[in-house]
């Protein structure tokens, strides 16, 4: 089966409206669900159970979809999700962003850091489909 892979980036460590960021991700799946119905979904992240990762592997789980966690090193150093498949790329945070956007087809953003926007404009740049919330942190 054909694939389609959505890259989530979003808020890790600030305080956010998660009721809001779960509706934004619930809406922006089920689009995405709409408009490539025959292909297998996997969910694409940064590995870790926090924040809005973790809302979007969650999500993820609930419809039967496939989890990937792209991360660096230190990733493991906190608590991860139970990915179907994990790919470390390099020691730093943010080593792994060329692999990360390199990887997926489709990018969603809930809130964000620096790291988040910067991925988003790079992705944007590329010409590849973007589904961007701005949820301001708490």
């Amino acid at each position: 089966m054909e694939e389609i892979k959505l890259g989530v980036v979003g808020y890790v460590s600030q305080k956010f409206d998660e009721d809001k960021a779960k509706r934004l991700l619930k809406k922006t799946y089920n689009s995405i669900d709409c408009q490539y119905l025959s292909k297998q979904k996997i969910v694409v992240s940064g590995l870790t159970d926090v924040g809005v990762i973790s809302l979007a592997y969650k999500e993820a789980v609930l419809r039967g979809w496939k989890t990937v966690g792209i991360a660096c090193a230190r990733a493991q150093e906190k608590v991860c999700f139970p990915v179907d498949k994990k790919i470390i790329v390099g020691n730093e945070w943010g080593d792994e962003s060329p692999t990360f956007l390199e990887f997926i087809d489709v990018l969603v953003r809930v809130g964000g850091g620096r790291q988040s926007l910067a991925e988003t404009a790079e992705f944007l740049k590329r010409g590849k489909p973007v589904f961007e919330y701005d949820l301001p942190s708490l």
